[in-house]
């Protein structure tokens, strides 16, 4: 069935039984979770997904459907799927396993050339423990409590879409002590130079409650700052390793 391309076709194909849009929540390994969503009269739309104040705005598929893999920030996890016309749906998942991770979120729009660098026990940039968008980490290892990882929520090719980036470390199984020293870097580009650039940052700690910080950055001008980084520090406080 093609999408719809007016308001009044868009609510009477929601209402059509092969129009419902359904979603469902597994848990897979490193407390993170398997969002699916099924939308068949909503083929390669605009879609956002909401979890525990985290946003990022996917394209559904051809088809209609949805399938990514979410770090999730509460236990009882909800997920809300919301199309642009407040059709959507629900998910839930129980993830016990999270209180043994510490996670840090970056969320913003896309294109703000804001990025979260882990630095994992002392780890310089571009060392083997630099763990960010180039270098994201593995999963599987952090399970294994050998290291941390990075997830990339969102897809930063539709206008005005917000983006999130989620370090996650297995604090409660590590099998090293030490830190890991959290930054955010900005890249000055001709998109954002000379403007301010809004983010927030969501911060959870084991069994603890959601932090919640925003950020608001100005940007160099664009006369010779375009291609400059800033490094900024102290926006989260660094994680503190104890071996298990």
């Amino acid at each position: 069935m093609p999408a719809p391309d007016s308001a009044a076709s868009l609510q009477a194909a929601a209402a059509s039984p092969d129009c419902i849009v359904t979603a469902r929540a597994e848990v897979e390994l490193g407390a993170m979770v398997a969002l699916e969503v099924m939308a068949p009269c909503y083929r390669s739309e605009r879609v956002a997904i909401h979890h525990q104040g985290m946003m990022f705005t996917e394209i559904t598929r051809p088809d209609g459907s949805l399938r990514v893999s979410v770090p999730a920030l509460a236990e009882s996890a909800l997920f809300i799927v919301s199309f642009g016309n407040g059709d959507g749906a629900i998910a839930r998942a129980e993830v016990p396993v999270l209180p043994y991770y510490d996670r840090v979120v970056l969320q913003g729009q896309g294109g703000s050339g804001l990025g979260l660098h882990a630095l994992e026990f002392g780890a310089g940039y571009r060392d083997e423990g630099h763990v960010w968008s180039e270098r994201t980490g593995d999963v599987e290892r952090a399970a294994q409590g050998d290291g941390g990882f990075l997830t990339r929520l969102g897809n930063s090719l539709v206008p005005g879409a917000l983006v999130a980036e989620v370090y996650s470390f297995p604090t409660g199984g590590a099998k090293r002590e030490g830190s890991v020293a959290l930054t955010v870097e900005a890249e000055v580009t001709a998109g954002n130079c000379g403007t301010t650039v809004e983010a927030q940052m969501l911060d959870r700690r084991g069994s603890g409650r959601l932090g919640v910080n925003d950020l608001s950055l100005d940007m160099p001008a664009c006369d010779g700052g375009v291609g400059d980084f800033l490094v900024l520090n102290n926006l989260v406080e660094d994680l503190k390793i104890a071996a298990r």
